[in-house]
């Protein structure tokens, strides 16, 4: 059965695709592994075993009251990832996955781990304080949780078109919203967790290959704020740039998204 048990005894679901050399995908806040549908068929077409975890209360893993936290995420990462024995792993994540990403490597070691690429990242960290001005002010944050748990649906339904392009189908817009699969509390939790998390020490200490996609046009988490300080911290990390992308670029830019992460992948 493809599911894990956690640590803690949660129940956590996985998939995969193809076979080869392993690719490991980290989903965002709220979304479930089938976020990851157009790079399963692509890179599993091209040869590899392309591999998702349903994080703890997303998907049809288990919901537990607890354990919404980047050491619990990278503890279920860490226990995944031993039992079935994964190395040379190119881990790619999307927005708060990065995060899962960096707290894996930091508590767990790079060991398995080849590359890792982080695509539209929330690192290093979103609040705005004294000695981080580029961050978002907490105020921001409160709003947006008090409309999440007054009217979740309604923020979806606005947040949805600065996600895609207007060139973007409606049926794809439409698909978009399937990819979400986390109660209101959960998105709660995580969304907190991701606010009060600091990663800027830890990405310091990254010793493998790094990339970093981030669309210039990104509205939920600006470049500013995240791409340009995550590259800045990660040692020789590479970035792109991709004029015009929104935070959903794996799905807006996908044949030159496809083509980066490869020739990335590609490179000793």
């Amino acid at each position: 059965m493809p599911f894990i048990t956690a640590n803690d005894g949660t129940e956590l679901y996985w998939r995969e695709w193809g076979s080869g050399a392993p690719m490991l995908f980290i989903s965002a806040l709220g979304c479930g592994s089938s976020m990851w549908d157009y790079q399963f068929a692509e890179f599993g077409e091209r040869g590899m075993h392309c591999i998702s975890l349903d994080r703890r209360g997303h998907g049809r893993s288990d919901q537990p009251p607890h354990g919404y936290d980047f050491d619990t995420f990278a503890d279920d990462l860490a226990t995944f990832i031993e039992r079935r024995n994964l190395n040379e792993l190119t881990l790619v994540s999307h927005s708060m996955g990065s995060g899962d990403i960096v707290r894996y490597l930091t508590r767990h070691g790079s060991k398995r781990v080849a590359r890792i690429i982080l695509l539209s990242p929330t690192t290093p960290m979103l609040l705005k304080t004294q000695d981080n001005p580029r961050g978002m002010p907490r105020e921001q944050f409160e709003a947006l949780w008090a409309l999440w748990r007054r009217d979740y649906p309604s923020w979806v339904e606005n947040a949805l078109p600065p996600f895609f392009v207007p060139e973007t189908s409606p049926a794809m817009m439409r698909w978009g919203t399937t990819i979400l699969q986390a109660s209101v509390p959960v998105a709660l939790a995580c969304s907190r967790a991701l606010v009060e998390a600091d990663f800027r020490a830890e990405m310091r200490r990254i010793d493998v290959p790094a990339m970093i996609v981030h669309g210039e046009r990104d509205r939920s988490v600006a470049l500013e704020v995240a791409g340009l300080p995550s590259a800045e911290l990660i040692p020789e990390c590479r970035l792109k740039i991709y004029p015009g992308a929104p935070h959903g670029l794996l799905y807006t830019h996908m044949e030159q998204l496809h083509a980066d992460m490869w020739d990335f992948m590609g490179e000793r």
